[in-house]
């Protein structure tokens, strides 16, 4: 286990600089923030001057072998052209409200498509199932944005249940986390149906009921326990993209948390920001990817990373 996890982090490194070199050159072609950092009256001297100071006129391959070393020898991302602070600071400064709306949206997602899942895995073709997949449909299929903005349009400004915008207590977290949370519920619910469809004609889930066993013993502990393993995969892959995905769903709510504060700093082409943030994302990918790993041989024994 240890081996395989040590390979790979070292194979994560590797891709998270691979990320970094991509996203240096794309975030370039956006244009030149000096026109957006200095007022409409500004003539052009002034604009070559903030560039100059800025280090954008310099050749590319340096500004970019300079940005790598900062990033590999003392975690430089530079300093936020809008801002004057460092951008990892400012990112890491708002990745708690991003980490507690990723986990309520996880929490709503297993809460609601793990349930969901069983229900419809183990009564195929009923009422409950068909609601299953209605909800399913509706989940991977209806853009989160849309589904935020009919949250904020009928609970908070029609019925006023939740406030608009903004970040305070359990109110403000709820409905974002919702919108969040709403399509890796309906995978959820769809892996784990297929998983549990195809484990109860095993000739194991047999065997067990033949035994004896109560049908809640064979349910927990030879259906689920075999079922859940490809729903971990889902939510290893899908926890960290809901946190580096929280974009649109914190710019509709106005949540001011890192997905927020990128956005702004696509719009003002603030370079260190984005890549800041983009690097974060990432690392945060990288270790959910690896939570997993560690997941599958506690579910399942048989499991063994060489």
């Amino acid at each position: 286990m240890t081996r395989h996890l040590t390979a790979r982090a070292a194979s994560a490194v590797i891709t998270i600089l691979a990320v970094i070199t991509l996203v240096f050159f794309l975030i370039r072609l956006s244009g030149d923030p000096a026109v957006l950092l200095l007022p409409p009256s500004a003539t052009q001297q002034d604009i070559q001057q903030l560039r100059t100071e800025l280090g954008l006129t310099r050749p590319l391959w340096v500004q970019y072998g300079t940005f790598i070393w900062g990033v590999v020898t003392r975690g430089d991302f530079g300093q936020s052209f809008r801002l004057g602070e460092s951008a990892l600071r400012v990112v890491v400064g708002r990745i708690v409200p991003t980490a507690e709306l990723t986990f309520a949206a996880v929490v709503i997602a297993v809460g609601a498509g793990v349930p969901a899942g069983v229900v419809s895995g183990l009564r195929p073709g009923g009422w409950a199932d068909a609601s299953v997949q209605g909800f399913v449909l509706l989940g991977q299929s209806v853009p989160t944005f849309w589904l935020g903005i009919l949250f904020l349009l009928l609970f908070a400004v029609k019925l006023g249940w939740f406030p608009v915008m903004g970040i305070g207590g359990f109110s403000h977290l709820l409905l974002p986390a919702i919108t969040l949370g709403a399509p890796t519920a309906a995978l959820i619910s769809r892996m784990l149906r297929s998983s549990i469809l195809e484990i109860v004609h095993e000739d194991y889930v047999r065997t067990a009921r033949a035994k004896g066993f109560s049908e809640r013993a064979v349910i927990s502990k030879h259906i689920l326990r075999n079922a859940i393993i490809p729903t971990v995969t889902v939510l290893g892959l899908n926890a960290g993209f809901l946190m580096g995905g929280a974009v649109v769903t914190e710019t509709v709510f106005s949540y001011p948390g890192m997905g927020l504060l990128t956005i702004q700093a696509i719009y003002g082409r603030d370079y260190p920001i984005v890549q800041a943030f983009v690097v974060v994302a990432a690392v945060a990918i990288t270790l959910f990817n690896l939570l997993a790993d560690v997941v599958y041989a506690v579910v399942d024994p048989r499991i063994r990373y060489q």
